[in-house]
């Protein structure tokens, strides 16, 4: 049940797109988070996601990133780029391994335990996409999701998306 608004208080509906779009992602973020936790990766933050983004999409033609490609694809300094994978190493998220032809330099990869809190996120949006197409339908679903999609292009976040380099907000 939701709980009784303040008589002033502003109905979703009457939000703007940007808001509306952005507090439904929110929502969504915290269902994933929550099923994750569900899941044993309850020590996971969204901020954490970023720096996921880029080891999952790692090239495997030039192997696993540094943390100084890490810093740069998330436009941060080498010093927060290493703090941020210390931070996923302690929690057993990530692993720093030599690299197969420089010994002196140092690859950040995802741990087993990474990958598997990957597919649990990636089970928990399905499992949304699923129970937002039974509420409302999947051909209505597929037109909610190609409005959003044309916001993204229109708002000129698309880019962003298709190099995997979407950035925390300013």
């Amino acid at each position: 049940m939701a709980a009784p608004s303040a008589p002033d208080a502003p109905r979703p509906a009457d939000l703007d797109t940007g808001t509306l779009s952005l507090l439904a992602g929110f929502a969504a973020a915290d269902l994933v988070q929550a099923a994750l936790a569900r899941e044993g990766f309850g020590d996971l933050r969204f901020s954490h996601g970023y720096v996921f983004q880029q080891l999952v999409a790692a090239d495997p033609t030039v192997g696993d990133p540094t943390v100084g490609d890490l810093a740069a694809a998330l436009g941060m300094t080498q010093q927060g780029a290493s703090k941020a994978v210390a931070e996923l190493e302690g929690l057993g998220y990530t692993e720093r391994v030599p690299d197969p032809r420089d010994a002196r330099v140092r690859r950040v990869r995802l741990t087993p335990r990474g990958r598997a809190a990957v597919e649990a996120a990636r089970r928990a949006r399905a499992d949304l996409e699923d129970r937002l197409a039974r509420r409302w339908g999947a051909g209505r679903l597929a037109e909610v999701r190609e409005l959003l999609a044309g916001l993204l292009e229109e708002t000129g976040g698309a880019d962003a998306v298709r190099r995997r380099q979407v950035l925390p907000p300013r």
